[in-house]
């Protein structure tokens, strides 16, 4: 018997022979294969992968990197007429004209900035046929994108919409975003639900995406979160929770305003000398009563900012706790202390 051969070995010659043959050209062929062909395709895949015990990119993952990377190397390209050369800036201009387009150069993707494989795809889909009628008049080496790679293109800018939404939400700097968090990982998690109608990358897609959003999620102050979010007023419906974990946070809330009620107490070192000890008796009788009084007076406190009516998402929850401040005082003041106050230097 021979030797067994290492995985890292392995994979090589997969992705050096195999994976290489069977993808030749894929961005030609791809779009216009059967259901059938792309099945065989894919068990091919499945045996590599248990041959090398590892996991290994499907078919339609390869096509779909291949055709980014075509996007990509359709921006980068020096001869191209979207670099940002004067000459092939003008000939592209030229033809945006042409078609009555704003004049405007493409947009290359770059790894440490947010949404810009997002805008990469919009610019070239938007620019679709002027870049056509540049390239019928250029001498180039350069293929320009097929029609299934345009349709792969348009899904991907539907799947990344609500990443730019969110993380233009989230990277402001003169207003709360803490509380945002959870109801911003809700949207996402609720507008990659897998549909039946999603074709397979795209279940791929979404659910890696899923996966990781919720180990972040995971790995944040959930507690915290939840605090900040039932004190922002726009969002103290708490819809982004689920419905058993509501009633744990006003609980929290409740549990912090009687904190601070024992934190404004006078020290012992102000209190009156101890009364008698025939007298300690006669005290007693009254403090159920009153401790029950505070416990009501929290609930009030509350459940009179529970019933104030929904505001529109564009409110400032600053400015309406400034506005509010009357009514929910002492509620204002822990909104004010444990959330927001070090942003009030940016208002």
């Amino acid at each position: 018997m021979g030797h067994p051969q290492s995985p890292q070995i392995l994979l090589n010659f997969y992705h050096c022979t195999i994976e290489s043959i069977l993808t030749n050209c894929i961005s030609v062929w791809y779009g216009s294969c059967s259901v059938a062909d792309r099945k065989s395709l894919q068990r091919v895949v499945k045996t590599a992968q248990r041959i090398t015990g590892s996991s290994l990119d499907t078919i339609a993952a390869v096509q779909s990197k291949r055709c980014l990377r075509r996007a990509r190397s359709i921006v980068k390209d020096s001869s191209h007429p979207s670099h940002r050369l004067p000459a092939n800036t003008a000939e592209l201009k030229v033809q945006q004209a042409s078609h009555g387009q704003t004049e405007e150069s493409l947009i290359q993707d770059v790894a440490t900035r947010w949404n810009s494989t997002l805008e990469m795809i919009k610019c070239i889909q938007h620019n679709k046929e002027p870049l056509k009628a540049t390239l019928v008049q250029q001498k180039h080496n350069l293929a320009t994108l097929t029609s299934a790679e345009y349709d792969r293109l348009a899904n991907l800018e539907t799947l990344l919409e609500p990443c730019r939404y969110v993380t233009e939400l989230l990277g402001g700097d003169k207003y709360v975003s803490c509380s945002v968090v959870l109801p911003a990982l809700c949207h996402l998690l609720r507008t990659t639900e897998i549909s039946d109608v999603d074709p397979a990358y795209i279940v791929r897609f979404k659910a890696a995406f899923k996966g990781d959003l919720n180990t972040r999620k995971e790995n944040t102050n959930l507690s915290w979160l939840k605090l900040a979010t039932a004190l922002d007023p726009r969002f103290k419906d708490l819809r982004c929770l689920p419905k058993a974990e509501r009633e744990e946070v006003w609980q929290k809330l409740s549990q912090m305003l009687k904190d601070r009620d024992t934190e404004s107490q006078p020290c012992s070192d102000e209190m009156e000398p101890e009364p008698p000890k025939k007298k300690v008796a006669l005290l007693l009788l009254g403090s159920e009563s009153e401790s029950d009084e505070d416990a009501n007076f929290n609930d009030k406190t509350l459940d009179r900012y529970r019933a104030e009516p929904s505001v529109s998402i564009d409110t400032c929850p600053l400015q309406w706790w400034s506005a509010h401040t009357g009514a929910h005082g002492r509620l204002a003041q822990i909104a004010e202390k444990n959330f927001w106050h070090y942003l009030n230097s940016a208002m």
